[in-house]
């Protein structure tokens, strides 16, 4: 039997082809086809011709392939030609009476579909769903479900950029394109695609020919009875869908590329998506992912073509130039045709679980979301009709419990999409596809991962798309409050012989060091007790699902473009000790991991650097917290203490601790409630007021009469006391012996008696 379904690609010159089919001596041609630019398919397609062949298939002849054109005055020149080798691909069973060996599975715009099978039963084993209450597991499951990413990156395996925590309703990655999956048959089920060549000289050597067009058919071969007086067995093809062609929605995913060539000075490229579907094309210059071998692109595209006639879809990316033209990074093309007509549904994959508040995009023709009801309709038949029999135990069939999961929708939904996806459907999905270049032929030019949606306009609007655009960063402002420091490291020794250190502390966040900041100086701690009140006020970009700082910078001055680069939140606090005339010396260092801190201490005698132990809550009934370490991103708001450390010898010591008070804001919340760096207006959210510091925390330049009794006369008091009296006494010892000589004159002569 052959099925000749169609010609495609013929040159625009071709007005009535037709096919001849020549083998065994025997030969076949099907009627012409009156006008291919509306219609490349046959008005009849499936055809029988009785062949005598050899029982061994090495003695078997080919399927000799002419396309004819019908033109004026009879003439039929030859426009292409093509061989089919190898018949024992083709062969097989004749098929039993009334049960054909692949039954239709009923797909859009069929005409018939095979409807029995003896599983209504099933039906009765659903029972109703047990809803999740608030604040579950479950609960918050659903309230990530619509973060498509979330999916993506648990197939991959990603567990750090993925929210979820099962495998419910999960999306199957293929690492090749969907036409190579092994049980999908190169979804080349319904028909094959044949190519024809041009007929005269050969190509030179070296050179592969080129295909002047394809041919869309299929080829049955089984054994006849040997009794002529035996009834023939039953035909293949005789449920086929409607030849005509299709409207269709055609929706491409693109979500990201990898192993990219560098196509850029840099060992870099600046790829964007470009897509073609006939005359349309779409994609734009202005939409490309700088500086990177790994774009992520989260690109939807939206075409409407008419199928057969559009059916070949080209994928693209390009390399941005800053002066155009761009260059051609690789094309992948997808036979949209094979998706359509395929038993396997390839044009929409079928979801892992029905929910009702999630808007599915696929269906199966009938009146419910998911077709249902006609489903439902091809279940609960007599069992036996022109299909194959379907017998689903209700083990397999059934859910093994109720739905554990909310808005689960009706159990006769449910149970369609549950025998769709016994039949071994196309799922949901996502496929990766190897990219390819004209001027490098048949080495690969890297990878998309991709999907595509195909619908027909005759079955009504689709369903909303997917939302597959990148993850936004949200913009935040931490607040950081330096209050005090405690057991901080001396780091000087004064004139006088004490030790002690000229505090400050200095913070940033890991990656933006250029929003370095530091507290004033705390002088002359002499027990490494500072206060300081000083706020810092760090803003950044953070992507939420991922838990990563989002970083875009310039690598060069010279740079066009930005290059975005992802790190974990965290917190870098550093004390120093001031040095006016050297370099400060370092006393200890803070990091917190934002995601993932320890909780703090509530009095700086309960700060260490022991692996923190689960809090305790004030009240003993209510147990322990849960975990000891906690995300500020949910927490918000906390202060406490926390240990600075310093390594020596390989090891980390306690140096110091810190009060701090941290708190998370978003951009609106900030707005709201402002608040300045340090201590600089608007002083508020919480107002800081001037640290209350004693009265030797100066510096000596500035106050040498204080350094001067801070410094020296506690600690030599007594010496400096005795040192003053006796230079009083040897003053006036001295003073004595000066003026005691002239005294003694004054007495002897005693001048004043003559007068």
């Amino acid at each position: 039997q052959v099925l000749a379904w169609g010609l495609r690609g013929l040159r625009g010159s071709v007005r009535a082809p037709c096919l001849e089919v020549q083998c065994g001596g025997h030969t076949l041609r099907t009627p012409s086809i009156t006008d291919p630019a509306t219609n490349p398919n046959f008005p009849i397609n499936a055809f029988l011709m009785t062949l005598h062949l050899p029982a061994n298939e090495e003695y078997e002849p080919p399927i000799r392939l002419r396309v004819l054109d019908t033109r004026e005055f009879g003439y039929q020149p030859l426009v292409g030609q093509g061989c089919v080798r190898g018949l024992g691909a083709f062969c097989c069973q004749a098929p039993s009476d009334g049960v054909p060996p692949n039954p239709v599975i009923p797909v859009a715009g069929s005409s018939t579909a095979h409807k029995k099978a003896s599983v209504a039963k099933v039906a009765r084993g659903v029972e109703p769903p047990i809803p999740s209450p608030p604040g579950s597991l479950a609960a918050e499951e659903e309230e990530d479900e619509d973060d498509w990413w979330s999916r993506f990156y648990a197939a991959m395996g990603d567990r750090g950029r993925s929210q979820r925590e099962t495998h419910r309703n999960s999306l199957k990655l293929y690492g090749c394109e969907l036409e190579a999956v092994p049980e999908f048959q190169g979804l080349q089920d319904f028909c094959e695609t044949f190519p024809l060549y041009p007929p005269g000289g050969r190509p030179a050597r070296g050179e592969e020919p080129v295909p002047v067009g394809e041919f869309k058919g299929l080829f049955r071969l089984y054994p006849l009875p040997e009794d002529p007086r035996e009834p023939p067995p039953p035909r293949h093809f005789q449920e086929l869908p409607p030849s005509r062609p299709q409207r269709c929605l055609v929706r491409v995913y693109v979500v990201r590329a990898f192993d990219l060539p560098p196509r850029d000075l840099n060992g870099l490229c600046d790829p964007y998506v470009r897509v073609s579907l006939g005359s349309q094309v779409l994609g734009q210059r202005d939409h490309y992912v700088p500086n990177t071998l790994e774009p992520v692109f989260g690109r939807l595209f939206e075409l409407v073509g008419t199928i057969p006639l559009e059916k070949d879809l080209r994928v693209s990316l390009v390399d941005y130039d800053l002066v155009p033209p761009d260059q051609e990074i690789g094309t992948t093309t997808i036979d949209l045709e094979n998706r359509l007509l395929s038993r396997f549904r390839a044009h929409c994959g079928l979801p892992a679980r029905y929910c009702v508040w999630v808007p599915l995009r696929c269906w199966v023709g009938g009146t419910g979301v998911m077709g249902g009801q006609r489903v439902m309709r091809w279940i609960e038949g007599d069992g036996v009709g022109t299909g194959r029999q379907m017998h689903l135990h209700r083990e397999t069939a059934a859910e093994s419990g109720p739905p554990t999961y909310q808005h689960p929708g009706e159990p006769r939904e449910r149970l369609a999409l549950h025998v769709l996806r016994s039949w071994g459907l196309v799922p949901e999905h996502l496929e990766t596809r190897t990219l390819y270049s004209s001027t490098q032929p048949g080495l690969g030019q890297g990878k998309v991962q991709m999907w595509v949606d195909i619908f027909p306009v005759s079955l009504g609007p689709p369903g909303p798309s997917v939302d597959i655009s990148p993850r936004k960063a949200q913009r935040l402002e931490l607040r950081c409050v330096v209050w005090a420091t405690r057991d901080v490291d001396m780091g000087d020794i004064s004139l006088t012989g004490q030790q002690m250190s000229d505090i400050y502390v200095s913070g940033w966040l890991d990656g933006l060091e250029e929003q370095r900041q530091k507290t004033d100086v705390h002088y002359r701690s002499l027990s490494g007790h500072g206060a300081f009140n000083w706020r810092f006020v760090f803003t950044f970009e953070f992507l939420a699902a991922e838990r990563l700082c989002v970083l875009p910078r310039k690598e060069h001055f010279w740079s066009l473009d930005k290059t975005v680069l992802k790190v974990p939140p965290k917190l870098i606090l550093q004390v120093w000790d001031n040095d006016t005339f050297s370099a400060d010396d370092f006393l200890g260092v803070l990091e917190l991991e934002l995601t993932r801190m320890p909780w703090p201490a509530q009095h700086p005698q309960g700060c260490s650097i022991l692996a923190p132990e689960t809090p305790q809550t004030p009240w003993p009934w209510r147990g322990s917290r849960g975990s000891p370490y906690f995300s500020l991103f949910h927490k918000r708001r906390v202060r406490g203490w926390w240990p600075c450390t310093v390594e020596e010898g390989g090891k980390r010591r306690l140096s110091g601790k810190l009060e701090l008070s941290l708190e998370m804001l978003t951009a609106e919340q900030a707005e709201e409630r402002p608040a300045g760096k340090g201590r600089e207006e608007p002083n508020a959210n919480p107002t800081l007021p001037a640290p209350v510091r004693p009265e030797w925390s100066y510096l000596w330049v500035q106050a040498p009469l204080r350094a001067l009794r801070y410094g020296l006369w506690p600690q030599y008091r007594w010496r400096v006391s005795l040192a003053l009296a006796g230079l009083m006494l040897l003053m006036l010892l001295l003073t004595f012996v000066y003026a005691a000589p002239g005294y003694l004159a004054m007495k002897l002569v005693n001048p004043l008696q003559h007068l």
